[in-house]
């Protein structure tokens, strides 16, 4: 697949995504990973899926998945509720690994064929929460800091419609013990949030 239709309910275009092949023969398996619904309140915008989740075929399956529910205060029935809780990573496919065996970036081309179509049809969200770089420079643009850890701080410049975050990978447990203010600010505000916004069991 190479183009998309120019008009599309939720449905159509979640198909489209997990049709595309835009980036085959430059990633090691197109296989994209999505989930959303038209009534979901909350998005959460990731980088791309890792092994696991590639395996999976089934977002957030991993152990950065695990400490981002412990974030949001929420189980695995809720985060995988797609009426509630939409995941449209910027790059929907893994991306392949680097010569130091991390993840390579997403694919830019990704996030600009498919996040503009999902914005316009995720029209119930009250809460979007950008985890990582790429998701905080794609949505907020210039208003972004230089810097993530600048961005995250200044939670309260997008809030609360918009929350940027690390990403929760256990590669960044070092930059939660520098910050320990996104533990003892963020997150509790946060958790508030989701529970206004999400139906636990």
């Amino acid at each position: 697949m190479t183009g998309k239709p120019p008009a599309q309910d939720l449905d159509t275009l979640l198909g489209s995504i997990r049709a595309c092949r835009l980036c085959a023969g430059e990633i090691p398996e197109p296989r994209p990973v999505v989930q959303a619904a038209p009534g979901a309140k909350v998005r959460i915008v990731g980088q791309a899926p890792g092994t696991r989740v590639h395996a999976s075929g089934k977002p957030f399956t991993d152990p950065s998945g695990d400490r981002l529910r412990d974030w949001l205060g929420i189980d695995e029935t809720v985060f995988y509720d797609p009426q509630q809780i939409a995941i449209t990573p910027m790059g929907f496919c893994f991306p392949g690994l680097d010569e130091k065996g991390g993840d390579k970036p997403p694919p830019a081309r990704c996030a600009k064929h498919w996040q503009a179509d999902l914005s316009s049809q995720l029209q119930h969200v009250e809460l979007t929460l950008l985890v990582g770089l790429y998701a905080q420079r794609h949505f907020l643009g210039n208003r972004a800091k230089p810097t993530l850890t600048q961005t995250v701080r200044a939670w309260r410049d997008y809030a609360p419609s918009i929350i940027p975050l690390p990403h929760p990978s256990w590669r960044n447990n070092s930059w939660l013990k520098k910050n320990p203010w996104f533990a003892e600010e963020v997150l509790p505000m946060l958790r508030r949030g989701m529970s206004k916004l999400v139906r636990q069991a």
